[in-house]
């Protein structure tokens, strides 16, 4: 268990790609705290999930816990305030993984201001509250891991995602930055780019639609979640220490990415 020991701050966790993160976090022995914007069925169900895997795991000695939090990571003040009690609670943090996100698609003609500042506030503007607010623990302690979750699409555009495109580039201009202002304190600053990723949004797309999707994927599949939370814990472990500033798609080698 490559994680154990370590405690991951994971946003956007309750369902997909965050899923797939907080569940392979708990597999390899790290604590996990995570978030939405309100307490419900959702969070709880993967805060038993966790807890559940911890409880099979049976290692000595050992007091893993997962705690799901409100709060709102898109909010400066929020962000704050989330980092603060998890601080409280596991009392230090070695990985933020920030995977909060939206689509909201339009053609770039029809794309009203409303839309593209939504995507925006959420997909961008999350990565830089909680990077800030991660910043000071991390600094002090003199070490830590940040993957910040991309896309291929922030990497070479798509059709109708002009807002999602922008908001998945930003991450990647501002992780390379942090990067290198972080590296001092041995913080790491990694983004993960996912390809077409099977979700649950995906389960409903015809079979002839995504036969066609993934016929313009080299590995001819999309990939899964898992793999992209494998990636992951790559990053965010000891295996790879001298590894920042990296841009890794996991994409099944679509010719874009």
């Amino acid at each position: 268990m490559i994680l154990q020991g370590k405690t991951a701050i994971i946003t956007g966790a309750t369902r997909g790609i965050g899923h797939a993160i907080a569940t392979r976090f708990a597999k390899e022995g790290c604590n996990v705290a995570f978030c939405g914007r309100t307490r419900n069925a959702a969070m709880e169900a993967v805060e038993q999930e966790l807890n559940d895997i911890y409880s099979e795991l049976r290692i000595p000695n050992s007091e893993l816990k997962a705690k799901g939090y409100a709060y709102d990571v898109a909010d400066y003040a929020s962000a704050q305030a989330f980092v603060k009690e998890v601080l409280a609670d596991f009392g230090s943090v070695d990985i933020l993984v920030n995977n909060a996100g939206i689509t909201d698609d339009s053609a770039m003609k029809r794309m009203s201001e409303e839309q593209f500042d939504h995507v925006i506030g959420v997909n961008l503007k999350s990565v830089f509250c909680m990077t800030k607010a991660i910043q000071p623990p991390m600094w002090k302690q003199g070490h830590g891991s940040i993957v910040n979750i991309g896309s291929v699409v922030g990497i070479a555009g798509n059709y109708n995602q002009a807002n999602y495109a922008a908001s998945k580039a930003g991450i990647i201009g501002f992780s390379k930055s942090c990067a290198k202002e972080f590296a001092a304190r041995n913080i790491r600053v990694n983004v993960v780019c996912p390809g077409f990723v099977e979700t649950e949004m995906t389960a409903e797309v015809p079979k002839e639609l995504m036969d066609t999707w993934c016929s313009r994927i080299p590995m001819k599949r999309p990939g899964t979640t898992d793999e992209v939370a494998q990636a992951c814990v790559f990053l965010a472990s000891d295996m790879c220490p001298y590894i920042t500033s990296v841009v890794l798609p996991v994409c099944g080698g679509m010719e874009d990415a």
